[in-house]
C-alpha cells in the first residue's frame, strides 16, 4: 500500500491519496495529521483511491474507531475513485459521520477540491 498526505493547512484541507490495499500501519501515516488538524475545528477531507482494493482486517478496526472517535469532527468529506464499488463507498459511509459525502470519478478530482473549498 501507499498512501500519501498532503495538509492544506489554511484551507483545514486534507488530501490522502491511497494506491493498493490499506493496512493498519498506513492510519499512523494519516490519522495523527488529520487529528491534529482536528484540534483546530472541523476539517475537510480529500481520500483518493487509484488502483484500490480496499482494507485489510486491521485497517478496517482503525477506520471503524476513527469514524467513531470523529464522528462529528469532519465538515466535509470527497471521495474520488475508479470503480464503481467505491462509489458505493460514499454512500456507505454515510451514517458513520455528520460530513457532507460527496463521490467524484478520478476525472474530477479538480471539481472534488473545489467542492471541498465551498461553504
Amino acid at each position: 500500500m501507499s498512501v500519501k498526505v498532503n495538509n492544506l493547512q489554511g484551507d483545514r484541507i486534507i488530501e490522502v491519496a491511497t494506491t493498493g490495499k490499506l493496512t493498519r500501519d498506513d492510519y499512523d501515516t494519516f490519522v495523527p495529521v488529520i487529528e491534529s488538524e482536528m484540534k483546530k475545528g472541523k476539517v475537510k477531507i480529500l481520500f483518493s483511491m487509484h488502483d484500490f482494493s480496499g482494507w485489510d482486517a486491521g485497517a478496517l478496526w482503525e477506520d471503524i474507531k476513527f469514524d467513531m472517535k470523529h464522528f462529528g469532527e469532519i465538515e466535509r468529506l470527497a471521495m474520488v475513485g475508479e470503480k464503481k464499488w467505491e462509489e458505493g463507498m460514499a454512500w456507505f459511509c454515510k451514517p458513520f459521520t455528520t460530513a457532507k459525502i460527496s463521490y467524484f470519478d478520478h476525472t474530477e478530482i479538480d471539481a472534488a477540491r473545489s467542492w471541498l473549498k465551498a461553504e
